[in-house]
């Protein structure tokens, strides 16, 4: 968005500035949220078209539209990749955070490994979409830290290094935005935050407010998808943190709630949600399976006969059936009509049994080929949700819903996409194709589907594939990926006046995940974050020591409403706490979290909250308000 690209070095004075690296979206948007939210310095190393598209913004450090306090510039350093002399060039042996955003595992992890060695104290971000990848990178880096900090001192790990995953941030929120009434949950070390989305109450109904109202949802009685659109600051919306008197004055709008915050039990071991094998239905059909049955009861219907009307006893009499059948018996010359004829029959339905025998054995080989095939949509098929997009987001997504049962048809155009090979695993149906072609989404079912979820990459392939599912079917709830703020603004309004009864939302994978990274960059531990149509309220622990907004206040005290709030209190003792409240302890089970807070308790310095906040209200409590306003800095 604002860009000064550079041949030199930093500007002098630049010492603990921000240094961001990327090279797609997820890296502009966080260096505009670390510069206008935070107010901090930032230098971001991109490719030269990205270096490009930021210096078509604005260049000089601007009041803020809001505040009018003065808004930091971005420095712009040109690089192909982070190479030694590209993170020098960006000063970050004297840089407080850097972020590693670009899209491959491998350079990340590269240049991870060289600003530690260059900076043993930098505070490290790396965005990581192998998990377990990036959880041995967190250990091997944290290794670093500790080995080179003064005496071994622990407590530089407090924020050494974060690794996070777009994809992971961001799935939950789109999940939630496909299916009508999810809950939204954030779980960390045995604490479960559950966010509720509640209708607007019906007249005289009194709202169970849960433990705290989180938000009051820009819809309304007689509008049911209300009026979000673009997340640029002063669009109408939802309102964050609202205190009582709004609560109780927000007659026909909907709600946020938490609505219960238990602990949670052991992780449960992951589901097989894949078929290693295929059922009988599929291996035999049911003309062949139909026909088998008839042969088997001829077999009964002709081993009765033989015991009836010849000497043998049943068991015999099944023997000489089956050696019949067969053709393997000698024939019956000497021995009676009867049981000539009874031969007879038996060989015709052996003639009848062979071809079923051959038609059996090819149908099973084919299933058995077929099985590392996609698989086609039923014909039957309903009630589904149509995923268009397989990439990077769209596999997470894919992951959650079937992790929630929910059925699901793919979409995808490349089918070398990372989705495919774990669609084909999960048995979930995948139309090949380019979505904007005409039969693919009729190949779909979108016509009887619940949902359509438009993830790809392009912001013009979601917007014409969702106005080509509208010509099918009008009232299609309908989600989709949209970067741009003022694109997704004119998307919603149109889609909102030529559809009025459907529902549309437009979300913004890099707006989710943005919060999060430049949280870890600021050394706080976000412990998750929750979509609130296209605004996010992010969950933090911190310590209550070097904030003067919540040392030595209340409970009540301590709320600003609109910014933050405070949720629980970790009661263990500071030598004994768990160290990153976003990790599951060995045992699934954290008890030391205080839920029920007395309005009157008073925070002290050595206390560790947990506290809701928007994205403004924590860079306020980190010390950077947009006012001006300085709020502490707080231990790294």
């Amino acid at each position: 968005m604002v860009g000064v690209p550079s041949q030199g070095r930093t500007p002098p004075g630049a010492v603990g500035h921000m240094v961001v690296c990327g090279d797609d979206g997820l890296a502009r948007r966080l260096a505009v949220e670390l510069r206008e939210v935070y107010r901090r310095r930032v230098v971001l190393v991109t490719p030269a078209d990205e270096a490009e598209e930021q210096a078509a913004g604005r260049s000089t450090a601007e009041p803020d539209p809001v505040s009018g306090a003065a808004v930091p510039p971005l420095h712009v350093e040109t690089a192909p990749s982070p190479t030694t002399a590209a993170l020098l060039r960006a000063d970050v042996d004297g840089a407080a955070a850097l972020a590693l955003l670009y899209e491959d595992d491998e350079t990340n992890l590269r240049a991870a490994l060289t600003a530690r060695r260059l900076n043993p104290g930098l505070r490290l971000v790396v965005r990581m979409y192998n998990r377990k990848l990036g959880h041995h990178l967190e250990e091997l880096l944290d290794q670093a830290a500790l080995v080179a900090a003064p005496g071994g001192d622990r407590s530089v790990l407090d924020a050494s290094t974060t690794v996070l995953s777009d994809a992971d941030t961001a799935a939950p929120a789109l999940v939630a935005t496909a299916i009508a009434d999810t809950n939204k949950v954030v779980q960390a070390d045995g604490l479960l935050l559950r966010a509720a989305e509640r209708p607007a109450p019906d007249r005289g109904e009194v709202p169970d407010p849960g433990l705290c109202t989180l938000a009051l949802l820009s819809s309304t009685t007689n509008d049911p998808v209300g009026s979000e659109g673009s997340d640029a600051s002063g669009a109408q919306g939802p309102e964050l943190l609202p205190d009582d008197r709004a609560v109780r004055g927000s007659a026909g709008r909907g709600t946020v709630v938490l609505e219960a915050v238990r602990r949670a039990g052991p992780a449960l071991p992951p589901r097989r949600l894949a078929r290693r094998g295929a059922p009988l239905g599929e291996v035999f059909s049911a003309r062949l399976r139909w026909s088998l049955a008839g042969i088997a009861a001829a077999v009964l219907a002709l081993t009765a006969t033989t015991a009836a009307l010849t000497d043998a006893d049943p068991v015999h009499a099944a023997y000489l059936t089956l050696l019949d059948l067969f053709s393997i018996n000698d024939p019956a010359l000497e021995e009676s009509p009867t049981r000539q004829v009874l031969q007879l029959l038996s060989g015709l339905v052996g003639l009848a049994l062979l071809p079923l025998l051959v038609a059996g054995g090819l149908e099973a080989l084919g299933v058995f080929r077929a099985t590392g095939a996609l698989r086609r949509p039923p014909h039957g098929l309903s009630g589904h949700i149509v995923l268009l997009g397989l990439g990077k987001v769209g596999a997470r997504v894919l992951a959650r819903l079937r992790e929630l049962d929910i059925p699901v048809v793919c979409v995808e155009q490349d089918p070398d996409a990372r989705g495919v090979p774990l669609a084909r695993d999960l048995g979930v149906p995948v139309v090949l194709g380019d979505v904007t072609e005409d039969g693919v989404l009729d190949a779909a079912r979108v016509h009887r589907a619940d949902a359509l979820l438009a993830l790809t990459s392009s912001d013009t392939t979601n917007l014409e594939a969702t106005l080509a599912a509208r010509s099918l079917r009008n009232d299609l709830r309908v989600a989709l990926r949209l970067y741009d703020d003022d694109f997704a603004a004119a998307v919603y309004r149109t889609l909102r006046s030529a559809h009025p009864d459907a529902v549309t939302r437009s979300r913004s994978v890099t707006h989710l995940a943005a919060p999060a990274f430049a949280g870890a960059m600021m050394g706080r531990q976000i412990l998750g974050a929750v979509s609130v149509e296209r605004k996010v309220l992010l969950f933090a622990a911190l310590l209550v020591a070097g904030h003067p907004e919540l040392e030595g206040r209340t409970v009540a005290e301590a709320f600003r409403p609109g910014a933050w709030r405070v949720l629980a209190l970790d009661t263990a003792r500071p030598e004994s706490r768990t160290p990153d409240l976003a990790h599951t302890g060995h045992d699934g089970d954290h008890r030391s979290l205080l839920w029920d807070l007395h309005p009157g308790h008073v925070l002290n310095p050595a206390d560790r909250v947990v506290v809701a906040a928007t994205r403004r209200g924590l860079a306020a409590l980190l010390g950077n308000s947009p006012d001006g306003h300085t709020a502490g800095t707080g231990p790294r």
